[in-house]
């Protein structure tokens, strides 16, 4: 293949027709002087200084670099969160812990405090009104319109400094 190749440019330099000079031409050279594009030479070493790093343009290397940040801050923010919740239920859990457990205590010292016959006794007593054989039990009933409790305050209803000139006053 490379004898095809050398073979094909031969060909098309001997078919090539030779350009007539500029100065045959009878056009001074500088006022006509046309740009020749020319081909770069391919060089491997040249490709890689001018592209960078693994072949790549600034702007494709950036771009490459923000996808890999944020994969990264992905990969890091989703166990993150679940980290912080679920450290948050933990707290929640464990308070309720605690106030369950205060209220075994209470409970097993009320329990306690109910194992005592004195005790069953005394709310047997108050709460249903029981009495022990031979005694005698004795309902007071109050008049309608007595007040069970202290004495009602004459002065209910006027402002402190009124009677207090009242004391002081004498009425």
């Amino acid at each position: 293949m490379a004898e095809e190749r050398s073979s094909g440019a031969a060909a098309q330099r001997a078919s090539r027709t030779p350009r007539p000079r500029r100065s045959d031409t009878g056009v001074s050279r500088r006022r006509n002087r046309e740009p020749r594009l020319t081909r770069a030479p391919r060089t491997r070493g040249v490709v890689a200084a001018t592209t960078g790093l693994l072949g790549l343009s600034s702007t494709r290397r950036a771009a490459l670099l923000a996808v890999v940040v944020c994969a990264l801050a992905l990969t890091v923010v989703v166990p993150l969160r679940n980290y912080v919740a679920q450290r948050q239920e933990l707290a929640a859990v464990t308070e309720q812990q605690q106030a369950l457990a205060d209220e075994v205590a209470r409970l097993t010292q009320e329990q306690s405090r109910l194992a005592d016959p004195a005790e069953v006794a005394a709310q047997a007593r108050s709460r249903l009104g029981y009495v022990m054989p031979g005694e005698v039990p004795y309902v007071v009933e109050l008049p309608p319109g007595a007040i069970a409790g202290p004495a009602p305050d004459p002065h209910a209803g006027v402002p402190w400094y009124r009677s207090l000139w009242r004391e002081v006053a004498g009425g």
